[in-house]
């Protein structure tokens, strides 16, 4: 009978292609390795080169993405279990089934690659650098979007291909990267193109598309490390309100932001004396507060951001939810009864909102990881000068989730042109540049206030103009030019 037993040497690709995705992990935050991302996709496309099938191939991107997304996001098991609830086997294995399905998004570009594999080494580099940057902008927003970990995050600052990034933003950083290091096949050529490339990202990084407007604003980024197991207690509830207020009262400032759900009640339902106190504490120092609440009511209720003090009471609320954290979607009532997650029916925030208008400036306020989508951040350009992002990842526990958390809102600055503050419950709280860099930072897990002067910007970058589009039209060509055919 005939056997489809895999040869000792196809399950020897698999294992260097889950090796190649473990060290992918090393490019990125915190380790920072990002020298080393063509390195590593260079790996990815020597293996598909060997396949003999598309089949191998798509196995070989597999165990690829396994690599990757177990080592890279293992802090999903940690929001399950010991924040969730869930028993430790069963979020062991409902984390390993949501790190598959990243998989499928490499394998998907290894099957396609072999499928239409050209002759020419430069045409294969060109089909190779499109697929994977192409298959992170779906992931991108497919079940809703996980673009955490593409590509293109990995050369934040302080790479100097982050250059590039106001031009084609993070999705066109990762077809940068896949296509230097698929040249790295004719490793003269590779380097060649490496050598060009950073130049250009030096050169790029010496242009300001962006300019400071107005004086600055003193602010107070307030990070108040209350544990996640306390957070939703009610007999520390008061403890927590108590805390941020002695901790807006101690540091004025024009602007100062709390976390996420920093207060973790519906707003309506505080204290009566709360909400003019913090606003009376904003009010002396002639400034304004924002800060994460739950506003609504019934079963219409929303993660916002509210603020106090000089300037009128405005509200932003969440857009894009997480699924399972935020809403249930569809036939999933099931998944919930088995983890304890408070508030996780939230109701959708307009898609269009307008900037904050606080401490004489538009702020562009975004709620935990609706900064890792790019082009929705760009909705609120070009009138909002600076970007604000409330978070509470203390979900994630000591894991990587904070320092790449933290990258991707510095390619957000780079992206736009605007400095970017985080307000963060337990991390990383931080001010970042409009160039990338990190103006300050707390150190995480530990209360704190970082105070600071910041100035909004005004002008557009292309990315900030175009968003995507600039990408995909390079990609598309990436697509056409591997496929023309071969003239005799």
């Amino acid at each position: 009978m005939p056997t489809t037993r895999l040869p000792e040497r196809t399950l020897y690709r698999f294992g260097l292609g889950a090796l190649a995705g473990i060290a992918g992990v090393l490019c990125f935050a915190p380790f920072g390795l990002f020298w080393l991302a063509p390195v590593v996709w260079f790996a990815l496309f020597a293996l598909l080169l060997r396949a003999g099938t598309p089949r191998e191939a798509a196995l070989t991107g597999l165990f690829f993405g396994l690599g990757f997304f177990l080592s890279g996001v293992s802090w999903v098991y940690v929001s399950l279990s010991v924040f969730g609830g869930m028993p430790w086997w069963l979020a062991g294995i409902a984390a390993f089934l949501f790190c598959a399905l990243m998989a499928i998004f490499p394998a998907l570009a290894s099957w396609i690659f072999k499928r239409r594999q050209p002759a020419a080494w430069w045409r294969q580099a060109l089909l190779f650098a499109a697929l994977i940057a192409t298959v992170d902008w779906l992931r991108g927003w497919i079940f809703t979007g996980f673009p955490w970990l593409a590509v293109g995050y990995s050369q934040a600052p302080p790479s100097p291909l982050a250059g590039f990034a106001p031009l084609f933003g993070a999705h066109g950083l990762s077809l940068l990267v896949a296509l230097a290091g698929a040249l790295l096949l004719r490793w003269r050529v590779g380097l060649a193109f490496l050598v060009l490339a950073t130049l250009g990202g030096f050169a790029l990084q010496q242009v300001r598309w962006t300019t400071p407007v107005g004086e600055p604003v003193s602010v107070a980024l307030i990070q108040g490390n209350i544990p996640q197991e306390m957070k939703f207690r009610p007999d520390a509830f008061l403890h927590s309100l108590n805390l941020y207020r002695q901790l807006v009262e101690e540091n004025p400032a024009q602007l100062t932001l709390l976390p996420e759900t920093a207060v973790p009640a519906f707003f309506d339902e505080l204290p009566p004396d709360y909400a003019q106190s913090l606003q009376a504490a904003a009010r002396k120092h002639g400034g304004d507060i924002v800060f994460g609440t739950i506003t609504g009511f019934g079963e219409d209720y929303w993660n916002s951001a509210l603020s106090l003090g000089n300037s009128p009471t405005q509200r932003y609320s969440k857009t894009h939810l997480v699924p399972f954290g935020e809403f249930v979607p569809p036939g999933f009532s099931w998944f919930m009864q088995l983890v304890s997650i408070p508030m996780s029916s939230f109701s959708r925030g307009p898609e269009r909102q307008a900037p904050l208008a606080v401490a004489g400036q538009q702020l562009a306020v975004n709620i935990c990881y609706e900064d890792v989508f790019g082009e929705e951040i760009i909705r609120a350009l070009p009138q909002a000068g600076i970007l604000a992002n409330l978070s509470n990842t203390a979900w994630f526990g000591r894991s990587l989730a904070q320092p790449q958390h933290l990258q991707i809102a510095r390619m957000r600055a780079v992206e736009t042109g605007r400095p970017m503050l985080r307000a963060t419950n337990t991390g990383m709280t931080a001010v970042i540049a409009a160039d990338g860099s990190l103006q300050a930072v707390l150190p995480p897990f530990t209360q704190g206030v970082l105070r600071t002067e910041v100035r909004g910007h005004q002008g557009m970058t292309p990315y900030a103009r175009y968003g995507n589009y600039a990408f995909l039209l390079l990609a598309g060509l990436f697509l056409l030019f591997s496929q023309l055919p071969r003239r005799r």
